[in-house]
């Protein structure tokens, strides 16, 4: 048996400790995606607990870091949840290679534990796919002081029940994942972005269009009537869809892109009172989100009321009907600042259209009140048998992804 290393050890005897006494832990690296998901709760066994604790001790992650493995080869390296997420990208950048699904760091102290905890994807993610699409194995140190291997470090050795993927994006609420193993990809040889004057419902149409079609789209986003679309792959290929589909090329493309997926672009301005940033997750042939009118119409269709929702005051569905929003991801995904209160209506709207909503900033009360579209009843009860399974004394950012758990 390989020797544990002393900072696991040390993580092992404290998280032990925890279940024990009814401490929660909360789990953070860099911290910067504190802001996702919901609020952790300090008891452990649950708020009011008799005989429980008050207080949720911090977990540093940052203490465990460094690449274990990297094969350029190979595509595919291995990173302790530690490691800063800037210079392991730094590192793969020397060898031409990228993670394809462009993780988010929304700051300078992104680790590797918290990409994969969050889950989160960039602009690529249409074109590459999700961060869970890259993993090929981790090590796990859950709720009952085992450390955990799943998965292995190429795709062939990744067999039965995928654990490793369904871990990408849990938000540290079924243990702490010490080390990553992900798969990367060779960075494109040519890269072009255009962009175009459309209105929302005719950028929709032309991007669904052009999906059906063999050009090399990497990226979309849409914003104020401005279309703008990034081409990716060989030379003659990118060449090819830029005479082909026209439009104006952007010249600081990169700058783009980079502020889109870090939301430091306009757009995500700092809220203002009472307001939250929602994300939505829509089919992308889902036509153009109006909030207002999709709300009203899915009240009016007994959604909300079938999903024990609220309908929202006049004045509160007049603000969603002139709320700002972003689309990418070819319509797959949609940004609107609303009001936090504005949550009912959009997830019945969202779910109308076939999709759901997500708060994705926002105030601590709105957070705790809920982040997520609650999953239903039977999916609940998957997510409650995996917590009793890899946490039983529910020691791990407990509330973070469902407030049950």
């Amino acid at each position: 048996m390989d020797a544990i290393d002393p900072i696991i050890e040390g993580w092992r005897a404290r998280v032990l400790d925890a279940g024990r006494t009814g401490r929660a832990l909360v789990l953070r690296g860099g911290g910067s995606k504190d802001f996702y998901g919901g609020v952790p709760v300090a008891d452990a066994r649950g708020a009011g607990q008799s005989g429980a604790s008050a207080e949720a001790d911090l977990l540093d992650t940052r203490l465990y870091a460094g690449v274990v493995a990297y094969e350029p080869t190979e595509l595919y390296v291995t990173a302790r949840c530690g490691t800063p997420l800037a210079e392991l990208e730094a590192l793969l950048g020397e060898k031409g290679q990228m993670f394809a699904f462009e993780p988010p760091h929304f700051g300078a102290g992104a680790t590797v534990g918290g990409m994969f905890a969050a889950g989160l994807s960039g602009p690529r993610r249409p074109s590459a796919g999700a961060l869970r699409d890259y993993v090929l194995g981790l090590r796990l140190l859950d709720g009952q002081g085992r450390l955990l291997n799943f998965g292995g470090q190429v795709m062939k050795n990744v067999a039965g029940y995928d654990v490793s993927r369904m871990l990408a994006g849990s938000l540290g609420v079924l243990g702490i994942v010490t080390e990553v193993t992900l798969k990367l990809l060779p960075r494109p040889v040519e890269e072009a972005t255009l962009r175009f004057e459309l209105g929302e419902d005719a950028a929709l149409a032309v991007l669904n269009r052009w999906g059906g079609q063999p050009l090399p789209i990497s990226a979309s986003a849409w914003e104020g009537g401005v279309l703008t679309v990034r081409l990716s792959g060989q030379r003659a290929a990118v060449r090819a869809a830029r005479e082909q589909l026209g439009g104006e090329r952007v010249d600081d493309a990169d700058a783009f892109w980079a502020a889109l997926r870090e939301q430091t672009a306009p757009f995500f301005r700092p809220l203002a009172a009472g307001e939250a940033l929602w994300r939505l997750s829509l089919p992308t042939t889902a036509p153009a989100f109006r909030a207002g009118g999709a709300a009203v119409a899915a009240s009016a269709a007994g959604t909300a009321s079938d999903a024990g929702l609220l309908p929202l005051p006049p004045a509160a569905l007049q603000a969603l009907a002139s709320a700002p929003q972003l689309v990418e991801w070819g319509g797959g995904q949609r940004w609107l600042h609303a009001p936090a209160e504005a949550g009912p209506a959009l997830r019945a709207a969202a779910s109308a259209l076939g999709g759901h909503a997500t708060l994705f900033r926002g105030t601590d009360a709105a957070r705790a009140a809920g982040v997520f579209t609650h999953p239903g009843a039977a999916l609940m009860r998957v997510h409650a048998g995996l917590k009793a399974e890899f946490d039983p004394a529910r020691v791990f950012n407990r509330a973070r992804l469902f407030p049950e758990l």
